[in-house]
């Protein structure tokens, strides 16, 4: 890549330009109205935060227009990769922490080193965000927030139906939601390619997604670990009306869930604010769990994700998207997003602006647990999420299809995008 640079190299760069930071163009200056196009994921947050900073940076900033739209997570590779190219670029973009490095390998990101030491003091960011946005010493991505998946539950359903304890294994969670699994009521609602949370279950069993062997990544889903940890998925997975065919977006997880008639289901506890909106009736009527482990002494591994910002190299506004990007990561309003929506903030030092809330310590316990991690450490892990060989691995299990097989031929084709 030939943006990229060795971290002394970036280091260096950072020193001499923070004596020269007050040259070029000042966004919120002069009479031209620029607009700064924003793409979030759907759901990422909910309308009123965003409303809250949009009036408060257009105030703040009177030349700039924010103009923000919402883009699903399913097929998003292939839109980001398009956008790259010149194709309807934005001027930022939110990405998953995981996606960073394969948009940065191909040249078309804004080195935001700079800013990261200067104004973000990127000293303190969460390891988990911040390394999978640095390359070769050179930061692209700036983390946003931090996020994991918890079991999100009716506390109505729960206490019509005397539950008074959560379960601390899977043996007990899969009795919990079978009970709760009635006619009128759905035990756990659990789309059929919910693959991020298949992958916290192949990490507890002791298995990966895929590993690297002599430089070479093998895909991993036909082992031992991963069909148990597939087993286990199709036996909780029955305990509701979930679609064996599609993953959380189709339909969307939270308009199923806010019907009232679905007990649990397993999302980021940020997603509670679009629910609550979607029905008005459940709002301080849900709670929040950590998904349990195989034995009651270690809760669950989880996907450790979360999202950070981009800018395109074909950006049209790149030095004022730089200067939201900096609002956006800076910490009055990593303070005000991880308060809205539950969200594990960017910096350790503000761990402190979500204590006592029921859905972080969830998250906490899950984040913390033996074997949570992100995915494969490949710049090429982007691209097997582009056209995901896990999904129909795992629709051909749960429809009674041979798992080995399956399992085998979904390993194959990520060894395939793997491949240098």
């Amino acid at each position: 890549m030939k943006i990229r640079r060795p971290l002394y190299t970036s280091v260096v760069l950072v020193s001499a330009l923070a004596l020269t930071s007050g040259c070029g163009l000042i966004p919120g200056s002069g009479s031209e109205k620029r607009t700064v196009k924003i793409w979030l994921m759907q759901e990422s947050v909910s309308q009123d935060f965003l409303d809250r900073f949009t009036k408060a940076y257009e105030k703040e900033h009177p030349s700039v227009k924010l103009q923000f739209s919402f883009h699903s997570w399913t097929g998003i590779g292939k839109k980001v990769t398009s956008a790259l190219e010149g194709k309807n670029t934005p001027d930022v973009i939110e990405v998953g922490n995981t996606q960073v490095a394969q948009y940065a390998e191909s040249d078309a990101l804004v080195d935001l080193t700079l800013e990261a030491v200067r104004d973000l003091g990127s000293e303190d960011w969460l390891e988990g965000l911040a390394e999978p946005g640095n390359i070769n010493g050179s930061q692209f991505g700036i983390p946003w927030y931090a996020a994991n998946r918890v079991v999100v539950y009716n506390k109505d359903i729960f206490k019509d139906a005397g539950v008074d304890k959560f379960p601390k294994t899977r043996e007990e969670w899969v009795d919990l939601s079978q009970r709760l699994n009635t006619d009128g009521t759905q035990g756990i609602y659990l789309p059929g390619q919910d693959w991020y949370t298949l992958a916290g279950f192949i990490w507890d069993e002791g298995g990966d997604l895929a590993v690297e062997n002599a430089g070479d990544w093998e895909g991993r889903l036909h082992t031992e670990e991963a069909l148990r940890a597939m087993e286990f998925y199709k036996e909780l997975q029955a305990q509701g009306k979930g679609p064996k065919d599609s993953d959380e977006q189709k339909p969307p997880l939270v308009d199923v869930f806010a019907k009232g008639n679905i007990a649990q289901i397993i999302a980021t506890p940020g997603t509670a604010a679009v629910i609550e909106k979607n029905n008005p009736q459940l709002k301080g009527k849900l709670g929040y769990f950590t998904i349990p482990g195989k034995t009651a002494d270690k809760a669950g591994a989880v996907f450790t994700g979360g999202s950070d910002l981009i800018i395109p190299e074909k950006a049209d506004q790149r030095s004022a998207a730089i200067e939201v990007v900096k609002e956006m990561a800076g910490e009055r309003w990593q303070t005000e997003l991880a308060r809205t929506m539950n969200y594990v903030p960017n910096k350790k030092a503000l761990a402190h602006v979500i204590k006592g809330q029921e859905s972080a310590a969830a998250m906490a316990a899950g984040a913390a647990a033996e074997g949570s991690k992100a995915t494969p450490n490949t710049v090429r892990w982007a691209e097997v999420e582009v056209d995901n060989p896990i999904k129909p691995f795992m629709t051909k299990v749960l429809l009674g299809g041979d798992a080995e097989r399956a399992g085998k031929e979904a390993s194959d084709r990520i060894s395939s995008i793997l491949a240098p």
